[in-house]
């Protein structure tokens, strides 16, 4: 009896402990997404861990590498937005869906825009950010194709237009270099995507 009772108080020890080391894993992360979501587009591990309440040994043991770390934090946001990525187009005519297109990209891009901008100054040293970026660039063009399918048989050069127009850097250039309002960025995106397909 004694022994099975040892055994059972080590077992909650050893479980204990598991959950603390996951809640300290998540408030790491959580700490990271904070930090960049303020614009803090570099923070560092001290920051991190700061905002976190951890050590910084306790960091690195959950990540080695602040790859792994910028990793996790892509993989929940992309989780959060995914949805509405790949929801399935709707019906209607060619203007609606363009119209609906854009509103989808306009709450897509205002969610990830802090963390767009930490990727850009991240991912030219980080292989799984860079390819998580080209991942992104081809869902978002297939999202295109999917809402807008007329544009199968329209010159490549159109496609290709859209694409850099709907694009998140486009977005942010209206939103962060021109100063534009989230209102008036919406309105040139859909004034400009309404032109390339013919239909203003």
């Amino acid at each position: 009896m004694a022994t099975r009772a040892r055994r059972k108080e080590a077992g909650s020890a050893g479980d204990g402990r598991i959950l603390r080391g996951e809640r300290s894993r998540h408030s790491i992360v959580d700490a990271l997404m904070e930090l960049v979501g303020e614009g803090i587009v570099k923070p560092t591990v001290q920051q991190v861990a700061d905002r976190a309440g951890v050590g910084l040994r306790s960091v690195f043991r959950h990540f080695n590498d602040f790859e792994r770390l910028y990793a996790e934090m892509d993989e929940r946001l992309s989780a959060e937005v995914a949805p509405a990525l790949l929801r399935e187009a709707p019906r209607g005519a060619l203007r609606e869906r363009a119209l609906g297109l854009v509103a989808t990209r306009v709450t897509v891009f205002e969610r990830i825009a802090p963390y767009r901008r930490a990727g850009v100054v991240q991912r030219w040293r980080s292989p799984y950010l860079a390819a998580r970026n080209r991942a992104l660039v081809r869902a978002l063009r297939t999202q295109i194709l999917a809402w807008l399918p007329e544009l199968a048989s329209a010159p490549g050069e159109r496609i290709d237009a859209l694409d850099l127009w709907l694009s998140f850097e486009a977005w942010d250039r209206l939103r962060t270099d021109q100063g534009l309002s989230r209102e008036r960025a919406r309105a040139v995106v859909e004034h400009g995507t309404l032109a390339l397909l013919g239909r203003r």
